[in-house]
């Protein structure tokens, strides 16, 4: 009989990454001399998880295998595999190849400042709440705007949180919800605890993470990523 929570963390690396304006996609851009994705693979593997789930571009499963977990040691890896065309369907690819967790945490592997601590919080969470979300309060003011773009309203910033990465859900609950939204098509959810809300109207806890927790999507996103991991 099993007595100890299996947590696996699932990290997305299937994106083309248009917007970083590369020909060689974002999850492979060298950061201080390694690609990125390695740096997100590389703190799990140092953190309490179980194991790992890497979800790639198709294809691209052998390459990963060889230039990044064989290469770098990663040895939590138990599984490399193909994404789809959307993160929710690379994400339900990961969740199927997760199937001995109790919990997953899934994370965005373009954020390479992910760190031990958070990731330990965040196990510790979900623990307690089933679903659990990081993220920082919001710094600015936000507007939403109509669609010819004139602002209609001005919501209360101290209600505004911007999402994160690790997102942690008990495995049973997550993989329900996914498969509901999935077959219930008509929606692109871009966000794993939007996922949950929609399939049962259950909420997820929100922790603070870290404004170094920053996502690298862009050129400029790069050039803050070196300053931060050359410090």
């Amino acid at each position: 009989m099993k007595t100890k929570k299996i947590y696996t963390a699932i990290v997305l690396a299937a994106g083309s990454g248009n917007r970083m304006k590369s020909e060689v996609p974002k999850q492979y851009l060298p950061l201080a001399g390694k690609p990125l994705i390695y740096y997100a693979l590389k703190a799990f593997e140092e953190s309490e998880v179980d194991d790992i789930v890497l979800v790639t571009a198709p294809s691209h499963e052998e390459y990963c295998k060889k230039e990044i977990i064989e290469r770098y040691g990663l040895n939590k890896v138990k599984a490399i595999v193909a994404g789809g065309d959307e993160r929710y369907l690379s994400v339900w690819s990961g969740i199927k190849a997760a199937t001995n967790a109790d919990y997953v945490l899934i994370h965005d592997g373009a954020r390479p400042f992910i760190d031990n601590d958070l990731i330990a919080r965040i196990m510790d969470m979900v623990a307690l709440e089933g679903a659990c979300t990081v993220g920082v309060p919001a710094k600015d003011t936000i507007r939403v705007v109509d669609s010819n773009n004139y602002g209609i309203h001005t919501p209360d910033r101290s209600t505004l949180w911007q999402v994160q990465t690790p997102q942690a859900f008990s495995y049973s609950v997550i993989a329900a919800a996914y498969e509901q939204v999935i077959a219930a098509g008509g929606c692109i959810p871009t966000d794993d605890a939007q996922v949950l809300e929609l399939a049962t109207g259950q909420k997820s806890k929100m922790i603070e993470g870290s404004y170094r927790n920053i996502k690298v999507t862009t050129p400029e996103d790069l050039l803050v990523a070196n300053c931060y991991v050359n410090e």
